[in-house]
């Protein structure tokens, strides 16, 4: 979710800048004279020593009530905004570390990279599984992981889901020492070019 809001703010950024850009430069540049093309009626900058806001333009709001209050809560919005998204990239869920109880009052630290490489490589040699990829995260305080399975053509999911679920994240279970190890699975099928059959 959170690549997919970023890649919709930078479109919309680099498409908003892209359009403020290009009708600076056009007037400024006074490109129309110069390669013999007229501008539509309703584009504002058609001159080169144009300013890109008139003095009307700055001050027609002004004296209104309402203007003020509203640019400051749209700078206010922005700025929350902007906060929002900046936390949100360095927000790391990602679980560094899991302490394991090893009895008799001890405990130990596992690195949750190393974990992470156990599941990925039992899941890599299971039947019909092309690919994985293993992500140790915390949610409300419980360990959990995420599992993304490539799957071969001849694989049949739900073989390869309950081998998954008894077997590696069974073993995991058992290696830390966790009742419960929440998981989310995405599989998706290795994409293979067509074979020309003659």
């Amino acid at each position: 979710m959170r690549k997919i809001v970023n890649r919709v703010l930078l479109g919309l950024i680099g498409l908003a800048l892209f359009a403020v850009g290009a009708l600076v430069l056009i007037g400024g540049l006074d490109l129309p004279r110069h390669w013999g093309f007229t501008l539509p009626s309703w584009w504002p900058l058609d001159d080169p020593d144009q300013s890109v806001l008139s003095r009307a333009s700055r001050t027609r709001w002004r004296d209104e009530g309402w203007w003020w209050p509203t640019v400051f809560a749209v700078l206010g919005a922005l700025v929350v905004l902007t906060l929002w998204w900046l936390l949100a990239q360095v927000r790391h869920r990602r679980l560094a570390q899991l302490r394991i109880d090893v009895g008799e009052g001890g405990n130990a630290l596992l690195r949750g990279p190393a974990l992470e490489h156990a599941i990925e490589m039992e899941a890599r040699r299971m039947e019909g599984v092309d690919g994985a990829k293993v992500t140790l995260h915390r949610r409300r305080g419980v360990p959990g992981v995420k599992v993304a399975l490539t799957l071969a053509a001849h694989a049949e999911p739900g073989r390869v889901l309950e081998t998954l679920e008894t077997e590696q994240l069974g073993n995991a279970r058992a290696s830390v020492a966790l009742d419960v190890l929440p998981s989310e699975v995405r599989l998706r099928s290795d994409r293979h070019p067509a074979t020309r059959v003659e």
